[in-house]
């Protein structure tokens, strides 16, 4: 499997750690990738472009 890397600034990474160790992932990495894959499969139940972005606005990720 390819992999990509990304970045994160600091105080998220730190709290990536923090809650990574706290639900007994056993990575940082392995909380990331099941949090973007429960995320993506969210947005994936969405029937078109538009449903998609009003739930990426209602979350603040686009404005």
């Amino acid at each position: 499997m390819a992999t990509e890397k990304i970045k994160l600034d600091k105080d998220l990474m730190d709290k990536v750690r923090k809650f990574a160790q706290i639900s007994g992932y056993s990575s940082p990495e392995e909380f990331v990738i099941h949090c973007l894959e429960r995320e993506i499969a969210s947005l994936e139940e969405s029937d078109t472009e538009e449903e998609i972005k009003k739930k990426l606005k209602g979350l603040g990720y686009i404005g």
